[in-house]
């Protein structure tokens, strides 16, 4: 099996040369190597001793968050598999690691899955991580978790079919809401003759202007 000698090549190279720090984490002052420092030491390295690193991502969960300021965030955590296979002969050794990440936008995966590489890499060529240790330069300040209500969960216990059963329901509520006739959207619900654990996730779908056009027409549907 050629892929153990090819990985003790690739360390005793990396253990030579090194990798430098060379970008600064903004908010907390540290330096750290980026992933693309990473790609542009290890490329040459793992070309010229025939080794292969070839990913394969397990699992993958997306929490939304929300940043102290009151934004969006998306929190990601993979579980990756590596498998470093030499060239010259296919044997291959697998390495398995976790990579976390948070974004505003669409990079929380792209973010989590290079922290995935880069800590496998570091693991496996024994590479320094003294002071490195987030998935990119940015550190985003988490506000609380919130408080627990009587409908958080319900939306998760669903199976796929009942969650696009009752997303379609919420798409046209909320299309005709929009629309200004909340009354007809109000019906619309009605005459799908949910349970009430049907009817508590499909709130949870709901934004709070959606919520609270419904509200105020089933008050004035009591105070009448």
């Amino acid at each position: 099996m050629k892929v153990y000698s090819a990985i003790n090549k690739v360390q005793a190279e990396l253990a030579r040369e090194g990798i430098s720090k060379d970008r600064k984490n903004a908010q907390q002052g540290y330096n750290f190597r980026g992933i693309d420092d990473m790609y542009n030491a290890l490329a040459p390295v793992l070309s010229k001793h025939g080794l292969c690193v070839l990913p394969r991502v397990k699992s993958r969960e997306c929490v939304e968050r929300m940043s102290a300021k009151g934004a969006a965030l998306l929190y990601v955590t993979v579980e990756v598999d590596f498998d470093f296979v030499a060239a010259e002969d296919g044997s291959k050794h697998t390495i398995t690691t976790y990579g976390e990440a948070m974004d505003s936008g669409d990079k929380a995966t792209n973010k989590a899955m290079s922290a995935a590489y880069k800590y496998a890499a570091m693991q496996a060529f024994a590479i320094p991580t003294e002071g490195d240790n987030d998935a990119d330069a940015q550190t985003h300040q988490v506000a609380p978790m919130p408080k627990l209500t009587p409908t958080s969960g319900l939306w998760e216990q669903l199976n796929h079919e009942e969650q696009a059963f009752l997303q379609g329901i919420a798409n046209e509520v909320a299309r005709l809401i929009a629309a200004d006739d909340t009354a007809a959207a109000a019906s619309y619900i009605n005459d799908q003759r949910l349970g009430a654990d049907e009817k508590a996730a499909l709130w949870t779908r709901f934004n709070s202007a959606e919520r609270s056009a419904l509200k105020k027409l089933n008050d004035l549907k009591k105070a009448a």
